[in-house]
């Protein structure tokens, strides 16, 4: 082989960041054959708010983290939206990290726009938490906090994927501007890492989920959508969840849908940003899921987490909200509960 092209490979093989643990040697593992995963996102925290709180926010998480009693919990974006950023950060954290529950967190479009820390500064904080497995990702990929995570099986070998991604804050093109959207890089960071797993499994993808803050512009589009057999007659698939307010993607579709779609890798990806919104449907063999809102001054008896639950082997998991109150609600499986009845 020419050793050009072998430099060249070795040099996008060292962009791939990928990890299996976190600098406090936590693995993540099947445990009876699960994996139970908690998504908290919006939480929307500010630690000198003049607004009263109907229910401090450590009482909304830890009510759902005794219910569950997860493997993992990952933070989906807007989470600290205060001018103290350490002691917001530190308010939200600590009911994981009493329980030592390894986590990972994605940024979204509000957590570094009112406190004195931007986004580099907050990446540093999370590398060195406790039980935290942030990685702030390559230098040359837009975002802080572009990595992934491997679920190790019962023998110690990997299982599944977990991507979690910065979809970035805000975004203008000429007089054009709004919600902010994945760069071409970060797509084609996905498409390296995907790829590179995929051959290293002898082909075939792993089971995997994708996390991030702002939901892609295919959200809107389930609605809409028909059969993945586009020559079949037209039906409509289920959707199950509360769709309360017009979803706010970024402004461009940079193709990261496409990407998963083509990957054959991810199986759902999971979002926040849109805090009415709670739903869960598929698309072209991906469910795009929302969040539970966990915060903005939500009651035991609206704020909560989402649960997600991998089975080992298997392209496969169950879903449900938890509530803080013990409710629970919406509770699906992917992938039968979108067969169509014929």
């Amino acid at each position: 082989m020419n050793k050009k092209i072998i430099y060249l490979l070795i040099a996008l093989v060292s962009q791939v960041n990928i990890v299996e643990v976190s600098g406090q040697n936590v693995s993540l593992r099947f445990r009876d054959g699960k994996f139970k995963i908690v998504q908290f996102t919006d939480i929307h925290y500010n630690p000198v708010s003049d607004k009263p709180r109907e229910v401090d926010i450590e009482e909304i998480i830890s009510r759902v983290l005794d219910a569950e009693k997860p493997d993992m919990v990952v933070y989906t974006g807007d989470i600290v939206t205060g001018k103290q950023d350490k002691q917001g950060w530190d308010k939200v954290l600590k009911p994981v990290i009493d329980r030592k529950i390894p986590y990972a967190v994605t940024l979204g479009n509000h957590d570094d726009e009112y406190g004195d820390w931007k986004r580099p500064q907050i990446a540093e904080y999370l590398e060195k938490q406790p039980f935290s497995l942030f990685q702030k990702g390559a230098k040359n990929i837009k975002g802080a906090g572009n990595f992934v995570l491997k679920v190790l099986n019962s023998n110690g070998k990997a299982a599944a994927v977990l991507y979690c991604m910065d979809s970035n804050a805000y975004g203008k093109v000429d007089d054009k501007k709004g919600w902010d959207w994945f760069d071409f890089n970060q797509v084609e960071w996905f498409r390296k890492i995907s790829l590179k797993l995929t051959a290293g499994n002898g082909g075939k993808p792993y089971p995997a989920l994708a996390f991030f803050h702002i939901p892609l512009q295919e959200y809107r589009m389930l609605f809409d959508t028909v059969s993945i057999n586009y020559f079949e007659r037209p039906a409509k698939l289920p959707v199950y969840g509360e769709r309360l307010e017009r979803e706010c993607p970024g402004i461009f579709n940079t193709g990261m849908f496409a990407a998963m779609a083509l990957a054959g890798d991810v199986m759902g990806t999971f979002v926040g940003h849109d805090h009415t919104n709670n739903y869960i449907g598929l698309l072209d063999g991906i469910a795009l899921a929302y969040g539970c809102n966990t915060g903005v001054w939500n009651t035991l008896k609206s704020g909560g987490g989402r649960v997600i639950e991998l089975h080992e082997n298997q392209r496969s998991f169950d879903t449900w909200i938890r509530l803080a109150s013990g409710e629970v609600k919406q509770q699906v499986n992917y992938p039968q509960s979108f067969i169509l009845n014929k």
